[in-house]
């Protein structure tokens, strides 16, 4: 496994309430970037939107603090793209038995077989920008936020351990940060297209007071994902996705 790249401080907890509540207190307490927590257990984790995160135990809590000025500024959520590729890889290199049924939904969920593995969510603090992220790694709750099924990395083989995770994400955050300042943004999403849903899957988007139903035709040149519906091509921000076919894993593709 590859050394974890300064200037990383990787504090490890036993338990916290919730990773990015406690990695925003430091922030805000002037705490530098670079400040990485993990705690092997969360009693009030968070996800997007509001919802709560579920922990069901012996799973992922991690939440980082980084410059978010870094990197280019040239496109709308780039780093949910940069964040998304850490993720993916930190799993698949602490789990290589489900590489291939790992996949990223638009913009930053991790899937595994179709279900939801992992989440993500990014929240600014001034100049400062806190990245959490919560997977299952040795079992999952019965359904996710939404009444989902939800899975666990351990369907395929021993799970890793949590820090041996966060570990291998802190790396890889290093590592496509770099590619996205000296590369451009272009090459993060040309990356992240080779580890998500094809074009031509299936989606449902639920924007809150919007419903669309439509095919995934790529990304637009600033990320947000674009739709092809029956009328015509709409261009996605945000919203809740749902891919129509969920259930057939990354390694259905081709």
């Amino acid at each position: 496994m590859k050394a974890v790249c300064p200037p990383w401080r990787l504090e490890c907890y036993d338990e916290l309430t919730s990773t990015s509540d406690v990695c925003l207190e430091r922030a805000r307490a002037g705490e530098k970037p670079g400040l990485a927590l993990l705690a092997l257990r969360q009693t009030k984790g968070r996800g997007s939107r509001g919802r709560n995160w579920v922990d069901a135990g012996q799973s992922l809590a991690l939440s980082m603090l980084l410059d978010g000025q870094q990197a280019g500024q040239d496109a709308l959520g780039g780093w949910p793209f940069l964040a998304s590729l850490a993720f993916f890889e930190g799993l698949a290199e602490t789990m290589p038995a489900a590489r291939d049924h790992l996949m990223i939904k638009w913009p930053n969920d991790i899937l595994l077989d179709g279900q939801k593995l992992g989440g993500i969510l990014i929240e600014r603090e001034g100049r400062g920008l806190i990245i959490g992220m919560g997977a299952n790694l040795a079992r999952s709750p019965a359904t996710d936020a939404i009444g989902r099924e939800a899975a666990f990395l351990g369907r395929y083989g021993e799970p890793p351990h949590p820090h041996a995770v966060a570990e291998a994400i802190l790396a890889q955050i290093t590592h496509w940060r770099d590619v996205w300042e000296h590369q451009g943004f272009g090459i993060l999403c040309a990356e992240w297209m080779k580890r998500a849903h094809p074009v031509g899957t299936p989606l449902v988007v639920n924007g809150g007071t919007t419903y669309e139903k439509g095919r995934f035709a790529g990304l637009a040149a600033d990320g947000r994902l674009l739709l092809e519906t029956e009328n015509g091509m709409k261009t996605i921000a945000t919203g809740d996705i749902l891919l129509a076919s969920q259930g057939a894993g990354r390694a259905a593709r081709h």
